[in-house]
């Protein structure tokens, strides 16, 4: 247990409510100083302008703690330069040399969750001055809270290179399918054409009981994925957190392992691959292959197809396409070793991205474990109220 004497932010730290300025004063022309009005406008470290104030109301300085306070309470964000800040946001700056000002940003981060819980409010979440001044944490003397914030950069930035590095993985499946296959769109090596109907059959998921949310539905040992699970699968769907009863089934299908899932509705022309047999509702279609092509070059190939398929969708309460659509588009179809080839590739990247998969968790547990250990006085403890006489460790 840490025996650092606890102090309230609010005595090291002030902290500046944001306030947004007459909206005639914005402008996207960069005229004045960058503003900010909450999370939706953070990066990774510093938050992105996309607008800007000629009057601003209420400042922040460069490497101020940016605190968002309204919906979402908690996240955090450096201020990379002097800027404006709206409503949802809270400047925090440290007013005193006996506390760090990153060590005050780890501690943010650290309690995240328990500042959220703060936010209170009937149509969303918002927390006030008062309650964040009012927020404790535990002080070691200036030279420790540095070292602190040395070990937790340091574990920060091994993230930040397992993020980079993920991010070029990501980018080895679409530059494979180019060099592979050159632009789907333009097809300059003249590969055959044919309609999606022409080399596997498309059909939609069911999902026919009304309401759709009817308890006795689910709850069985059918695998049940929706739109969500295939937008973020990462091109294969592999895991599920939903089931369907007999009851789920009977108005349903199964689909097999391999099958193509596309969705149609919100998330229009997402894709993944079934890694098991399952079942899902008609805002998903279902493509699965004939012997002229390989799922996952039509998979690939349908990614560079998004956009496309998004402007395509009827314009309505919710965008969405449908069967002729898709059935209609035309698809080159290389020869079907080289499209064998590109599957055994992509596989292989997979493995990859499965390894880097795990690194990253590894990396995000220490990093989580050494936020704990470093507010509960473990990363360099204060010396306990029974320790040893002086001159002893």
């Amino acid at each position: 247990m840490t025996f650092w004497p606890k102090v309230k932010l609010g005595e090291i730290a002030s902290v500046q409510m944001g306030q947004s300025p007459p909206g005639e004063t914005y402008n996207s022309t960069g005229i004045g100083l960058p503003f900010f009005q909450g999370k939706a406008e953070f990066g990774d470290e510093h938050p992105v302008a996309i607008k800007w104030c000629s009057q601003p109301t209420r400042i922040a300085e460069a490497g101020d703690i940016l605190l968002s306070v309204r919906a979402p309470v908690g996240p955090t964000n450096f201020a990379a330069q002097r800027c404006c800040i709206g409503r949802g946001l809270a400047a925090i700056r440290t007013k005193t040399e006996r506390s760090d000002q990153y060590f005050l940003h780890y501690f943010l981060r650290r309690f995240e969750e328990d500042i959220a819980a703060r936010g209170v409010g009937s149509t969303f979440a918002a927390i006030n001055r008062k309650d964040i001044e009012s927020l404790e944490l535990p002080l070691p003397p200036l030279a420790k809270q540095q070292r602190i914030v040395k070990l937790l950069d340091e574990a920060e930035e091994l993230r930040k290179l397992r993020a980079r590095a993920d991010r070029r993985t990501a980018d080895l499946i679409p530059a494979l399918f180019h060099e592979m296959f050159g632009d789907p769109i333009t097809n300059p090596r003249n590969w055959g054409l044919s309609s999606l109907a022409e080399v596997g059959k498309l059909d939609r998921g069911r999902s026919k009981h009304r309401p759709r949310d009817e308890p006795s539905l689910y709850g069985g040992r059918y695998p049940f994925i929706q739109t969500g699970d295939v937008a973020n699968a990462n091109g294969i769907v592999s895991t599920f957190t939903q089931t369907y009863s007999e009851k789920g089934l009977a108005q349903s299908r199964i689909w097999p392992a391999g099958t193509l899932c596309i969705t149609i509705a919100a998330n229009i022309g997402k894709t993944a691959v079934l890694g098991f047999p399952a079942c899902f509702p008609d805002s998903l279609v279902g493509f699965v292959p004939s012997e002229k092509v390989v799922v996952e070059y039509v998979r690939q190939w349908l990614v560079t197809m998004e956009s496309r398929l998004e402007e395509d969708a009827p314009q309505a309460a919710q965008k969405n396409i449908n069967l002729k659509i898709l059935n209609a588009l035309k698809i080159p179809v290389p020869p079907l070793s080289l499209q064998e080839e590109f599957a055994r590739r992509v596989a292989e990247i997979r493995a990859l991205q499965a390894g880097q998969a795990e690194s990253r968790q590894h990396l995000d547990d220490l990093f989580q474990s050494m936020l704990h250990r470093a507010f509960n006085g473990e990363l360099y403890p204060a010396r306990s109220r029974t320790a040893a006489p002086a001159g002893g460790r």
